[in-house]
């Protein structure tokens, strides 16, 4: 096996690892929401601190559940993370297809930005 592929497997656990445990070893059981987000958290812990405190602003959108809120969160994250793979693929098969002509004996075309 290459030192790239034991790498990649090492990361594979380490990443399944940091998913599962905290749900094996129970974390956040003593709270009401256990994995609630980070603003959640936020605003428990000022309205904890100074119970008369108003926000600068209210959201310009709420939605109507906690589903609905992640299920947006999550097309946010997957059409980032579309937009990342697209640029990551489109440079990867430029630098291919500029070797390919190097290899064939032709000058590749430089774009100009």
């Amino acid at each position: 096996m290459s030192r790239n592929a034991k790498i990649n497997i090492l990361l594979l656990v380490v990443v399944a690892a940091l998913a599962v445990l905290p749900l094996a070893l129970g974390l956040g059981d003593d709270k009401e929401e256990p994995f609630a987000g980070a603003d959640a958290q936020a605003e428990t812990a000022i309205t904890e601190i100074e119970p008369d405190y108003k926000p600068w602003f209210s959201p310009l959108y709420e939605p109507p559940s906690g589903e609905v809120e992640s299920a947006l969160f999550a097309l946010q994250a997957a059409l980032g993370a579309g937009v990342l793979a697209y640029y990551f693929g489109l440079r990867k098969g430029r630098r291919q297809g500029a070797e390919q002509l190097i290899e064939q004996g032709e000058r590749p075309e430089t774009e100009q930005v």
